[in-house]
């Protein structure tokens, strides 16, 4: 008897000061340390955005996801960060780098557990970018962000 495997990888990172969110592994082409200075901003974007990022010779649109997903910005929440995590996503040959305050670890979550999102718990803003959510084993939720809704955001189509 064949068992299907329901498990999946997804990186885990902080949302805010106290929310964590995981998106698949499958999506993420890269994880990476930015410097802000290395940021070009670029006028007329929707807040969100902070610009562009030379990424291996490539322009790398930069979004705090923070902000995009109903947050306080994150370039607000703290003066002192002149780093930032971002993680890159890749599909169908397009990417974005999503900034994070911060990278939690690797998760093997089962996709048989997803709860569906409910517009009681998330900011309205997340609701169209969440698949459903996680209760991690400290009884905490976990967003499980769709990589897929997040690059195909309407707030794109006008600038790609």
């Amino acid at each position: 008897m064949e068992i299907l495997e329901t498990k999946q990888k997804f990186l885990s990172f902080n949302l805010g000061l106290n929310d964590t969110a995981v998106i698949a592994l499958q999506h993420i082409t890269e994880v990476l340390q930015i410097s802000l200075t290395e940021i070009c901003g670029v006028p007329q974007m929707p807040n969100c955005v902070l610009g562009i990022y030379n990424w291996r010779g490539e322009m790398l649109w930069l979004v705090d996801l923070e902000s995009m997903l109903g947050y306080p910005p994150l370039l607000q929440a703290s003066d002192s960060l002149a780093k930032i995590m971002g993680v890159i996503l890749e599909i169908n040959g397009k990417y974005l780098g999503l900034l994070v305050r911060q990278l939690i670890d690797i998760e093997w979550l089962d996709n048989k557990e997803i709860k569906a999102p409910s517009t009681e718990l998330f900011y309205p803003a997340m609701t169209p970018f969440l698949q459903g959510y996680f209760i991690h084993a400290a009884e905490e939720i976990m967003f499980n962000l769709d990589a897929m809704a997040i690059m195909q955001a309407p707030l794109w189509e006008i600038h790609n």
